[in-house]
């Protein structure tokens, strides 16, 4: 079903490399996942993802359950033919799509008790359910349902959260094994900003046991600095044999961060986000491509990269696109950021495969000038 290896470690830091095998294929870590929220990486199709170097990607439980609908899905027996996509599909519970839209939702012991986004209609996304869409998906990884706090949030709200949560993973665990599902389920710790608190979910969690554990709840809106202050202190305690996963962050610089730290995964809309709003990433650091200097400009977005935009078209054509709002604007932008953030993970699984993680983090902030 599943099964981790860490194949490398560096001797100078917590960075590890590894590999997790699922029944869609093999998956080295560090990992990003590209974020296919409604069966699609928006605007890029799974031949460009794989050409771009993607191993697994993510979707997501609350958008495909209201459409098209499982009952759609399960007509091709899973999400990976319905979207063509043969490779390892990892899915969120919809537990933070329905903390996002919390004005449509109401939390009970019970689920998420809401209102569909799209026509209104009422449901319930208990842990239970929850774990029925996933199966129905066919996902390789399956995340529990869980209850994410606010930022900032008191510290008896995220103590009630995070034992809520710790409920749920117990009948998301019941679900799972009775039904024999193919995908490997994993726990998510939660607890706020609170370090004694994420220490208590990941104990409550670690007594239900779990074939790989994610932390959630960070990119809420905390400062930077205290988000990477709450992940030092949390992923460490993660059982070291097993996947650790790092819910929706973020950054080239907090993977190259998180990974110091001893996490494996990760995924983000960013690269996409971003890229469908001009912004893309390069060695240096980040250009917005509908700034005027690069009217003119022939060259191609980083000469350091080989992705399929930068070896076929210019910052001056790129920008041209963006700024008339043609479509192949947002394809383009998209193949690079993306192939930008697999690029940057496999430089770092090779880095501490030959033990020189440390000089790849002082050549990755150099080129950046920090």
């Amino acid at each position: 079903m599943l099964s981790f290896q860490i194949t490398s470690k560096s001797s100078e830091s917590n960075a590890r490399a590894g590999l997790i095998t699922t029944g869609h294929g093999k998956i080295e870590t560090p990992i990003f996942m590209p974020v296919g929220t409604l069966g699609t990486v928006k605007s890029v199709s799974p031949e460009e993802l794989h050409d771009c170097g993607a191993q697994i990607i993510l979707g997501n439980t609350y958008h495909l359950y209201l459409r098209p609908g499982c009952e759609i899905i399960d007509l091709f027996g899973g999400l990976h033919d319905f979207m063509n996509w043969q490779g390892p599909v990892l899915t969120d519970s919809g537990g933070f799509q329905l903390f996002s839209l919390a004005r449509l939702a109401k939390i009970t012991e019970a689920g998420y008790a809401f209102q569909s986004h799209i026509d209104g209609s009422r449901h319930l996304l208990s842990p239970e359910k929850s774990m029925e869409i996933q199966n129905c998906l066919g996902s390789d990884i399956i995340m529990c349902l869980d209850q994410c706090t606010q930022y900032p949030a008191t510290r008896e709200e995220a103590r009630q959260a995070l034992e809520l949560t710790t409920r749920w993973a117990r009948r998301c665990k019941q679900v799972w094994e009775q039904s024999q599902a193919k995908g490997a389920l994993f726990g998510i710790v939660q607890g706020g900003m609170y370090p004694d608190l994420r220490e208590k979910s990941l104990e409550d969690l670690r007594e239900i046991g779990f074939p790989g554990y994610a932390v959630g709840g960070l990119s809420v809106g905390e400062p930077k600095d205290l988000m990477r202050e709450i992940a030092a202190q949390t992923i460490p305690m993660l059982p070291d044999q097993l996947p650790r996963y790092i819910m929706g962050v973020g950054t080239p610089e907090d993977i190259v961060a998180l990974v110091e730290m001893g996490a494996d995964m990760f995924d983000c809309v960013m690269p996409t986000r971003n890229a469908r709003n001009g912004q893309l990433f390069t060695e240096t650091g980040t250009i917005n491509i509908c700034n005027s200097r690069f009217k003119y400009d022939t060259n191609s977005i980083d000469d350091a990269c080989g992705c399929y935009t930068c070896r076929h078209y210019s910052r001056a054509y790129l920008r041209h696109l963006y700024m008339a709002r043609e479509l192949l604007a947002y394809r383009l932008n998209s193949i690079h950021n993306l192939h930008y953030y697999l690029n940057l993970v496999k430089q770092i699984r090779s880095a501490i495969q030959a033990d020189q993680f440390e000089a790849f983090k002082v050549d990755f902030y150099g080129k950046r000038g920090e």
